[in-house]
């Protein structure tokens, strides 16, 4: 067996048993490396080189942590989630509770998305924007397995068929330019605008799963209790909540300049780290914590965040040791001595052996480079079409960013949805994701392959 197929498969077992995602990540990278042949030292060396990788989104997920449990702390949140469950009438005598979570959603999918293109923040938003609104999807008994899917949908649809934003540097300049550069010696030539046409039938793919997922497999109520964000006491919010309505109004424009200042910070350096930290230190000046309580409210929210900076950080380890291995390599090369004479179980092939790359590395955009070089002049010998060829190396990089325990379109719902404990990050975000949209990218990416 290949040492990156053993490892994955590792890694997710282990997880679906419910151990700790960052002991199975560590436990298949060994078991990954050791398999390989690669002596000890040399796999604990490439896992202790990678960890840095993920050290800075780490970060950036433990200061966003701080100000989100700042921003809690002036309880205009709270507030404006009581204000909203109040105005909405959800005793009956309002909007139904179906129209009300349709709603919810839309208004979900449509920051997910602008996360992508129009305000290129990506996962950032989620910390700060979702834990505020889990006291209303609690009222309306929202499955929250819902809403990890409708993010992830908006945080990975639009980058791959959306040319704008992250969607530029995905389809542009990774995708178009890593198969044109592949394809050159046997007279490929691809432009910008036929990258779109080729991801829309995979991305097809993805919005049947995200419409069964919400009118269909997580339609029916659930039931959450009313629990503070960890680290928080039920004292604390409801006087959060309760001191919210009496800020005076300087405090009040302190708060939209740190939420706005927050936004602009990160567009215009390119850091969530400095972009956090803006937001918190103005939150600090309003008054809506004391001063001495500033190291207790940075700590409460890098504790809410302590998690997925951990998985973020071992799995851009794991990722090293897989890498180290080189059997990425030769999963690409090896797989094509099964495919014979036969294109429709080439085009199979390629996308599962780009599902095992993905999950393992954990980054669609790092997958194609790797790649690219061999599944082009695989396409193309098959005789596969320009737009075709596209189709299949897109889906094959994409399949595993949703449904991989490591992606950050999962981790980044879970950090979220989980503010108060009740949200299980494997199966209430990786398993929902990778039912509804990986399986969906397989299908239809084998569609596009074979029609366009």
């Amino acid at each position: 067996m290949n040492a990156v197929v053993l490892a994955i498969l590792v890694m997710v077992t282990l997880s679906l048993a419910r151990v700790p995602v960052v002991f199975a990540l560590i436990v298949a990278a060994l078991g990954g490396g050791l398999y390989a042949g690669l002596p000890l030292e040399t796999v604990l060396s490439a896992f202790n080189d990678g960890l840095g990788g993920g050290a800075t989104v780490a970060l950036s997920y433990a200061v966003l942590g701080a100000f989100a449990v700042a921003l809690s702390r002036s309880g205009i949140t709270q507030w404006l989630s009581h204000r909203a469950v109040g105005k909405l009438a959800l005793d009956g005598s309002g909007p139904s509770r179906r129209s009300v979570i349709l709603g919810l959603l839309g208004c979900l999918l449509l920051a997910a998305i602008s996360s992508q293109n129009l305000i290129p923040v990506h996962i950032a938003f989620i910390p700060i924007l979702v834990p505020p609104l889990l006291g209303l999807m609690n009222r309306l008994k929202l499955d929250r397995r819902a809403v990890a899917c409708v993010i992830t949908f908006g945080v990975t649809a639009p980058y791959m068929l959306l040319p704008v934003g992250f969607g530029a540097i995905f389809l542009n300049d990774i995708l178009l330019s890593n198969v044109n550069a592949s394809g050159a010696a046997y007279g490929l030539e691809v432009q910008a605008s036929q990258v779109p046409l080729a991801m829309a039938i995979p991305i097809g793919g993805m919005a049947l799963g995200l419409l069964t997922a919400v009118f269909f497999s997580y339609r029916r109520q659930r039931h959450y209790e009313d629990l503070p964000y960890v680290g928080e006491s039920p004292a604390d919010e409801h006087h959060a909540a309760a001191s919210a309505g009496g800020l005076a109004l300087w405090q009040k424009l302190l708060l939209v300049v740190a939420l706005v200042g927050t936004v602009l910070v990160q567009l215009y350096t390119d850091s969530m780290v400095l972009g956090g930290l803006f937001g918190f230190a103005v939150l600090a000046l309003t008054g809506v914590f004391r001063w001495h309580e500033q190291d207790s409210v940075f700590t409460e929210g890098m504790r809410m965040m302590a998690l997925v900076g951990f998985i973020m950080i071992a799995a851009a380890g794991f990722a090293s040791v897989m890498q180290a291995t080189g059997a990425v390599d030769s999963l690409v090369g090896s797989s094509t001595a099964l495919i014979g004479d036969h294109k429709g179980l080439a085009a199979l092939i390629m996308l599962l052996v780009g599902l095992f790359i993905t999950m393992g590395i954990g980054s669609s955009f790092s997958t194609i480079p790797i790649i690219a070089s061999l599944y082009v002049p695989l396409a193309l010998n098959f005789g596969f079409s320009p737009l075709a060829t596209i189709a299949l190396v897109g889906t094959a990089a994409a399949l595993g960013d949703a449904g991989s325990p490591a992606s950050d379109s999962t981790l980044g719902p879970t950090a979220g949805l989980n503010a108060d404990g009740q949200h299980d990050h494997i199966w209430d975000s990786v398993v929902p994701t990778f039912l509804h949209y990986n399986v969906p990218l397989l299908v239809f990416g084998w569609i596009a392959a074979m029609t366009l």
